[in-house]
Order: C-alpha cells, then sequence, then structure tokens
C-alpha cells in the first residue's frame, strides 16, 4: 500500500486489530472503501504473524451471493497475494467451475476458495468432506444483507455451524452495506459465545440525486407512458459520461428500454449491451469484461449488476422508474464513482409523473439516512431437512450431535427436540402419512449410529437438488444454426405460435420449435415483436419509503415548498386537491366515483403493492356482507380499486367498521383463498424438502408437474397429517411473507388511529388515474390500449 502511496481507512486498521485479538464480526462501509480488503487482509496478517495456527489446505472460505462476485474478488485476491509475495493459492467453486477443476480442488484444496452457499453444502455432500474444513481459520460472508433475509441466509447460518463444529477455532466475520437492524444481522450471523465486535467506517459515500423532469407535467399520468419522451432526455446523459448502468427493475422492463434507446439513438448499436439473468452466462460474462475494459456506453441492466461487482469505467447511474426501497436505490448509485472519495451520481427518470413523489421521499431517506431492515427467517423445516440429507449423503451425522450443532443457529434456536425427531421420522420414513412409499425412505440408521443414504440414485438425485431457490420452470433460447441466447420461462412461451417473433438480449427472434427443454429461433427482421414477461413481475414499496411517501404528501402544497419535484407536480396535486383532496399523514383517503363503467371505490393506503392486494380482497369481502357485490380489483403501490355494476354500500357511517383492524387475519383467511396460496407455497417447500424432484439427469419437471405433484402431496396431507411442520411452514410462509401479515396489520392500525376520509368526486383524480389505467391492462379489448387511455382521460379532465 505505501508503495502506491495508498494509507488504510481506519476502519480497515480496526479491522485488523480486532481479528488479530481473536475477535468475529461485521464490517459495515460503504460501497467502494474496501470492505474485501479489510477482512481479507486480516487473514494475511494473522497469517504472517501467527504462522503456526496455520495447516496446509484451506485457511478462509469466502462466501458471496452472486457468482460473478467471486469471480470479481479472487481477481483481486490473487493480485494483492502476488504483490505480497505470499505463497496462497485463491481459487473460485461454483457451479461454473469446471469438472476438472473441481477434481484438482477436491484432492488438494486451495488456501482461499470463493464459493456461494449452495456450493458449500455440495460440498458437504461429498464423501470424506470434513478433511477440507478441520483447519479453516476464518470464514468470511459478502454482502449479508443481501442473503439475510431470506433462506440463502439460513443455508448460510447451517453451513457455518458445521464448520465451525469440525474447526472450533474459526473466525466468523460479515461484510455488510448498512442496513436498518445491523446489530440483529450481526447476532443472526455469530450467535455463538465468542468475542464479537461491529466496525463501522466513519466515511459516509456522497450521493448526488438527479431527477429528470419531463417536459410538462400531465394532471392525469399513469405507469410507463413517459418512456419514449423520456429517451431523448438520457441520451445526453449517456454521452457525457464514459461508461452508465441503466437501472430497470424487471427483465420485461430492461428489454423494453433497450429497444427504446437504439430506436431514440441507433448510433449507439454496438457501444450498448443488455444484461440479466436470462441472458446466456457467457454473454453475461463478455458484457462484464467490457464493462471492466471501458468498451461500452451503457448497459441496461436490472438487478443483475446490483452488488459490489467493480467496475471503474462506471461514472453515472440511471434508474428508470422508482428503485422501490431505499435500500435499492443507494446500492444502485453505489456501483457510479466506485473509488472512495468519488460522488456517485445518480438519475431518476419517472415513467409517470406520480413517481417524482418517490424520487422527493428516497432523497429525505437519504438525507436522514434511514434504511430498511431485513427480516431473517426462522424454523424453515425444509431447509433443514435438506440438510440433513445433505451429511447423510455425505459422511453421515448422528442425531443428537447434529441436533445440538442446529440449535446454536437463529434459525433454529427455537427448534424443539420433538420437530427434530419429526424431521428424522419424514427422511428415513417419510412421516406418518407418507411412509407406505418406499421413495421418501431416503436416510437409514446404521449400526454404528450414524444415519445415511445408501442409495447411489437417491444420493446423485438430492446432489442436483440441493439449494433453496425454486425459480419458474426456464426453457434455454438456442439458435437453430447454434449458440445459446439464454432463458425464458414455460408459461411465456407456451403462448407463443410457430413463427411469433420476440426479443430477447436485445435481439429480435422467430421461434421455430419447441424440443425438449430448448426453444429454437433465428433471427428475424418483423417490426411487431412481445417483450417476454418474466413472474418476477414488479417490485412493491417498502414500508420504510411509503413511510417518506405519506410525509412528502402531506407537504406537497406547503406554500414556498422548494423541492424540485413537488414544484413541478404542483399542477397535479393542485388538481388532486380542488377535486378531492391530498391526504395529510394522520389522514386516509377514499374516494367514490361513479361513471359509464359502474361505481369505483378507490382507497389509498400507500403501503405498496402486495398489501393492496389483501387489502382490496378483504374490503370487497366486508363490503359483500352488507350486501352482495361483485367487484373487479385493481391495485398499484399507492391505492387499490374496487369496480361494481352496483352502487357500493360505503357511506360516512360504516366506512370506519369496513376499514376496521377487529378480526383482521380472520376476515383476510376467508376473503382470499388462502389454501391455494399455501397449496403454491407448498410446491417451493415440497422442492427444497426433496418430496419433489425439480432436476433430473437429462431432464427438468414442468412447472405444471411440479404443481400437479406438490398438490397432491399437499392436499394428502391436509387432509391426513394436518400437523405436518412442512404443511404448517406453508401457510405460515403465505402470512408471515405472501400477506406481509405484521406490514398488513400496522397499516390497519395506522388507519384506526387516522382520520378517514371519505370524497365522492365527479371524475377520474390524478391519484385513481393510474390505478384505472392498471385495471385496463388486464382487460380484453380490440381498442388499442392507449387509444383507450386517451379517451377516458379527456373525459375526465372536461
Amino acid at each position: 500500500m505505501a508503495e502506491k502511496n495508498q494509507t488504510p481507512f481506519s476502519f480497515q486498521t480496526q479491522t485488523w486489530e480486532r481479528y488479530h485479538n481473536n475477535f468475529s464480526g461485521m464490517v459495515v462501509a460503504p460501497t467502494g472503501f474496501g470492505k474485501t480488503f479489510s477482512v481479507f487482509l486480516a487473514v494475511v496478517i494473522d497469517y504472517f504473524n501467527n504462522q503456526k495456527n496455520y495447516k496446509k489446505g484451506l485457511k478462509l472460505i469466502w462466501v458471496s451471493p452472486l457468482r460473478s462476485l467471486a469471480k470479481d474478488l479472487a481477481k483481486a485476491m490473487n493480485t494483492a497475494v502476488e504483490e505480497i509475495g505470499l505463497d496462497w493459492t485463491v481459487e473460485v467453486r461454483n457451479g461454473d467451475t469446471p469438472t476438472k477443476d473441481r477434481r484438482r480442488q477436491e484432492r488438494n484444496m486451495p488456501d482461499v476458495i470463493l464459493t456461494t452457499p449452495e456450493t458449500l453444502h455440495l460440498l458437504f455432500s461429498q464423501k470424506r468432506n470434513s478433511r477440507w474444513f478441520k483447519n479453516v481459520n476464518c470464514i468470511a460472508v459478502d454482502e449479508w444483507h443481501e442473503l439475510l433475509g431470506s433462506k440463502r441466509g439460513v443455508i448460510t447460518e447451517l453451513a457455518i455451524a458445521r464448520i465451525r463444529n469440525l474447526s472450533p477455532k474459526t473466525r466468523i466475520w460479515g461484510i455488510s452495506a448498512t442496513i436498518g437492524n445491523l446489530e440483529e444481522a450481526k447476532n443472526v450471523l455469530i450467535p455463538y459465545d465468542v468475542k464479537t465486535t461491529m466496525i463501522r467506517a466513519k466515511e459516509k459515500k456522497k450521493i448526488d440525486i438527479i431527477s429528470l423532469l419531463p417536459d410538462e407535467v400531465e394532471e392525469l399520468s399513469w405507469a410507463g407512458h413517459l418512456g419514449k419522451q423520456m429517451s431523448s432526455k438520457i441520451i445526453p446523459i449517456i454521452y457525457e459520461n464514459t461508461t452508465t448502468l441503466i437501472f430497470t427493475n424487471t427483465r420485461n422492463q430492461s428489454e423494453l428500454w433497450y429497444q427504446i434507446l437504439i430506436e431514440e439513438e441507433p448510433d449507439l448499436i454496438g457501444q450498448i449491451a443488455i444484461h440479466h439473468g436470462s441472458i446466456d452466462k457467457v454473454q453475461r460474462n463478455f458484457i462484464e469484461e467490457a464493462i471492466s475494459n471501458g468498451l461500452l456506453k451503457a448497459v441496461v441492466c436490472t438487478s443483475s449488476l446490483d452488488l459490489g461487482v467493480d467496475f471503474k469505467p462506471v461514472d453515472c447511474v440511471i434508474q428508470i422508474g422508482s428503485a422501490k426501497g431505499i435500500a435499492r436505490f443507494m446500492q444502485r448509485a453505489g456501483r457510479s464513482g466506485h473509488s472512495p472519495f468519488e460522488t456517485s451520481k445518480m438519475y431518476a427518470v419517472p415513467t409517470h409523473s406520480l413517481q417524482l413523489i418517490e424520487v422527493s421521499a428516497v432523497k429525505e431517506a437519504v438525507k436522514q439516512n434511514v434504511i430498511e431492515a431485513r427480516q431473517p427467517y426462522v424454523l424453515t423445516y425444509d431447509v433443514l431437512v435438506q440438510f440433513l440429507v445433505t451429511l447423510a449423503v455425505g459422511e453421515g451425522f448422528k442425531a443428537d450431535e447434529t441436533y445440538e450443532l442446529v440449535k446454536e443457529i437463529h434459525a433454529f434456536h427455537y427448534l424443539t427436540k420433538e420437530e427434530f425427531d419429526w424431521c428424522i421420522h419424514f427422511i428415513t420414513q417419510g412421516g406418518n402419512t407418507l411412509k407406505a412409499y418406499e421413495e421418501f425412505h431416503k436416510v437409514v440408521l446404521d449400526e454404528d449410529g450414524f444415519y445415511r443414504v445408501k442409495s447411489r440414485r437417491i444420493a446423485m438425485m438430492h446432489r442436483m437438488n440441493i439449494g433453496v431457490i425454486v425459480s419458474e420452470v426456464m426453457l434455454f433460447v438456442k439458435f437453430f444454426s447454434g449458440g445459446y441466447i439464454g432463458m425464458v420461462e414455460e408459461y411465456f412461451i407456451s403462448k407463443l405460435k410457430k413463427g411469433d417473433a420476440f426479443i430477447l438480449g436485445g435481439r429480435v427472434l422467430e421461434m421455430k420449435q419447441i424440443k425438449d427443454m430448448t426453444v429454437l429461433v433465428k433471427r428475424s427482421k418483423k417490426k411487431k415483436a412481445i417483450t417476454p414477461s418474466w413472474m418476477g413481475g414488479r417490485l412493491p414499496l417498502t414500508s420504510y419509503l411509503t413511510h417518506f411517501l405519506r410525509l412528502k404528501l402531506n407537504d406537497a402544497l406547503t406554500p414556498n415548498n422548494r423541492e424540485k419535484e413537488l414544484k413541478f407536480l404542483h399542477p397535479l396535486l393542485k388538481r388532486q386537491e380542488a377535486n378531492s383532496h391530498i391526504p395529510k399523514h394522520d389522514e386516509f383517503l377514499v374516494e367514490l366515483i361513479e361513471t359509464k363503467e359502474g361505481f369505483h371505490l378507490f382507497a389509498y393506503p400507500f403501503e405498496g403493492r402486495l398489501v393492496h392486494e389483501i387489502m382490496a380482497s378483504l374490503i370487497a369481502y366486508r363490503i359483500s356482507k352488507i350486501a352482495k357485490r361483485t367487484f373487479t380489483i385493481a391495485q398499484n403501490d399507492y391505492g387499490f380499486e374496487l369496480l361494481s355494476d352496483q352502487e357500493i354500500p360505503l357511506n360516512e357511517e360504516n366506512i370506519t367498521e369496513i376499514f376496521s383492524k377487529e378480526n383482521l387475519i380472520q376476515d383476510v383467511t376467508v376473503s382470499i383463498n388462502a389454501s391455494e396460496m399455501a397449496s403454491r407455497k407448498f410446491r417451493d417447500i415440497a422442492v427444497v424438502a426433496g418430496l419433489v424432484i425439480q432436476t433430473q439427469p437429462g431432464n427438468r419437471k414442468t412447472n405444471k408437474s411440479l404443481q400437479s405433484s406438490s398438490g397432491l402431496i399437499f392436499r394428502v396431507l391436509n387432509d391426513h397429517e394436518p400437523n405436518n411442520l412442512l404443511l404448517k411452514q406453508a401457510y405460515n410462509e403465505v402470512f408471515d411473507y405472501e400477506l406481509e401479515k405484521v406490514r398488513l396489520q400496522s397499516a390497519f392500525k395506522r388507519i384506526s388511529k387516522s382520520k378517514i376520509i371519505l370524497k365522492r368526486a365527479k371524475n377520474f383524480t390524478p391519484l385513481s388515474f393510474p390505478l384505472k389505467v392498471d385495471s385496463l391492462r388486464g382487460t380484453m379489448s380490440n381498442e388499442d390500449l392507449s387509444k383507450r387511455i386517451e379517451r377516458i382521460q379527456k373525459r375526465a379532465l372536461k
């Protein structure tokens, strides 16, 4: 560092000292400040000072959530090792690692291995695997905040527990961006009785957030209509900067914006690329190299480039539409100005006018340094069952020892012995209901007291299905002449006929045939092509962002408000106030509007799309108890709509009762099909727990087949074994994650304390119009959607 005139940051030297003094802990620092080297060099320095404590073989295991991260980090670590003159080998091991390299690693493990949580568990499934982990000095978990709020976090916790069991001296270090529950994040990662520390960088990353304003404000705006208008404002920004990352929230949106930009500026062809998770990995690697080498002016991307991949040439970031969350916004902003003393530059491009309020809300959150928490998963029995079979496939396990090991981690801290014994019974006998079927008798108890998998076929199938990411079934897209382009979901391709054109990876392709799990295509010159939609769908607003959104609306019409976004939106907000009302932070607005279509109820909790979907069903159910009504439902991040062909019996007398927090969960359970939702959730749980096999040699089950197999098991368990832990988990996950039970309850609690404002408007208002447009998207009509919207707009503006 001295040779390069570099001096370490105080948080780096603090990490080195604490590591030297045998602490485990977590490092929290902004993007680009060298979090990686704070932990990596801590191990290197400790090695020089205490070589007697380091044995041949694995010394450091570096776990990261993304494969692309590992590749980038390995390169940086190898450079450091060479410059220091250390005889360490640093290697990557994940799903992309060639078989010959894996076999070589198994014979002679490197000193440092960079891997993913799933690959670590795959190593546990190998025979005689404990020899690799007996001398591990440190396990580092990169981007821990990304793993924490998912089942991947649980498999990381289990991996650490097993490695620590084999090598008790192992220190555990997490590397994280700022999140709202840092102390909890540290305790989940390191729940053991060891010395722990939290190291926070004093340095702050400067972020410059710039709103791109449309030429004029539309008083009745709708989602997605500003794209073409805003493209002309994006082109100059691309040319002003070296490399610009253009973030969208969905793969569908990235394909659309790639087309919009090359239509606006054909000279960018060859200088602009597209990057998302469904593009072939060879193409993605090529694009990442091109960014690193400064060969591209712009890349349209999704969260596939969110995390800490260090692209030095990137000096500008553009966010299309709302990032939907404060943490996600800051993460993406941090991709630009990657060195510590540069300012991250982020342009916010609205796809409809109202999104400018969200930009204003994000600015306020960043100013106040408020960021979302990530909630860890607990009692995920499907993950535990998979882990037990993994150990049984590898070296086998003893029940009592493994129960103690599992109980130590946060996810299973409250696991009872009865529940653990149930899991053992499940993997050996299939539980009470499935014991008649031999295929569920996977594990046997050996004479020496070890539980093992004896069947080679079961072992092979299990290894092929290790992991907790259950995605929609994907089909490979390949040219007839050879060469992969990427992947599309089964349900999308099932709607296409031979000869139909669709866009993938920025290319217009014509479907020729489907063979096995591959879509064979050729290039097409058709002007009209369908953009694939992936089930990832639209991201909902986080509760933290909606809080700031409500505060901004509260101040929207304050005289002398100098905020650029709110000043620009003044005509739209003025219209809302004149025709209806702008809700203050302690108010809740409901609008009743009658049009030619029928009777509309619009409500604005500002709680995000997922919560509104449940609220809409609940309110429809409560109204139908007063008088039978059939409703069409629509929702967006700001509110929801109920449309009926009969008058809606809602008034000042009964509105408080209809939006009451009383009997909330009971009414929600009745108003939605909880059993159907649990059945779909059970599909994922069944795949993780190995009840249904997703991937087989040369074959992958279709989505329909998976749902059919798991659905049958779900119904059998529902009828005959209602206390089955996997079944109970399915219902719990529906309420905790699908229905966002906690957020739903807090929303109704807030509404109960708010003043409910009921307004009868003569026509659509600026807040209700985007909702109306969302409901039109799902209806069939011969009339072009934009023409229908234009017609309704004119009628409403009269």
